[in-house]
């Protein structure tokens, strides 16, 4: 299987959380593939930027070079689901945590995150490589 990782993971990742590394270790034994979604690609780099961070910004280009990144051009109607199923329960979440979760159900990848609130999206799979 394999995993894309949601922002507050990759932020543990840059700051080389532990507990991360060894897992993205472990993909890569495992011969898994790990993605970047464009989402989280812009809401690093803007945290990043806006705190002057470039020792982790250098990281953080090198994991782009060794990742492939995902868009959101072809997830839009999983997006729009997603949103609408979310709607009418009165469970919203922010439009970039819909837009990952989008990305990982349509490319059937695991999201790993730290967030509990994406256990409200039905049929998306999840791992925390922080517990």
């Amino acid at each position: 299987m394999d995993y894309l990782p949601d922002t507050n993971i990759i932020t543990a990742w840059l700051k080389l959380d532990e507990k991360v590394m060894k897992n993205v270790e472990a993909v890569a034994c495992d011969g898994n593939k790990i993605f970047i979604s464009s989402i989280s690609y812009y809401e690093t780099k803007r945290g990043l930027l806006s705190t002057f961070a470039t020792k982790k910004m250098e990281r953080f280009e090198r994991l782009l070079q060794k990742y492939d990144m995902i868009g959101i051009e072809n997830v839009l109607d999983e997006a729009s689901e997603i949103y609408a199923n979310l709607k009418r329960r009165g469970e919203l979440l922010p439009d970039a945590d819909i837009f990952i979760a989008a990305i990982a159900k349509a490319y059937d990848l695991i999201l790993v995150t730290n967030d509990k609130h994406f256990e409200r999206i039905e049929g998306l799979k999840q791992e925390n490589w922080l517990k």
